[in-house]
């Protein structure tokens, strides 16, 4: 099976321990995730209240591995860019990362499967 790219709503229902929680943890040990993503988990935590020092480690400890967004991972994610698609830069940040690595883009982002791309995606609840 390919490896996860997780999207902020994933990580963010893993901390929140929203619904899709218990799968997101199931593939945290070898996921992939952007730093454009991590960037949104760390301030939307952080607007919750949360303690965010160190969360990047603590994800990092359990298997996570980010991935810097250079020059390569911008041109992806502007290529992904669609009118009306209603896909931010970070949907599409994770997008061009699960493209550029043949992996599975996760996410409890609904609005994804209506979106014109060419990248598999797992919908958490």
């Amino acid at each position: 099976m390919p490896r996860p790219v997780l999207d902020a709503s994933a990580v963010l229902a893993l901390l929140q321990e929203e619904p899709g929680a218990d799968e997101v943890e199931e593939m945290l040990d070898g996921a992939l995730m952007s730093c454009v993503n991590l960037s949104e988990v760390l301030q939307k935590a952080a607007q919750h209240g949360a303690d965010i020092e160190g969360l990047e480690y603590d994800l990092e400890a359990l298997g996570v591995e980010f991935r810097p967004f250079d020059v390569t991972a911008a041109t992806g994610t502007a290529a992904l860019w669609s009118a009306g698609s209603g896909l931010s830069l970070g949907d599409r940040a994770c997008l061009a990362l699960a493209q550029a690595e043949g992996a599975v883009a996760t996410t409890t982002e609904r609005r994804w499967l209506n979106a014109d791309h060419p990248v598999p995606v797992r919908l958490l609840r």
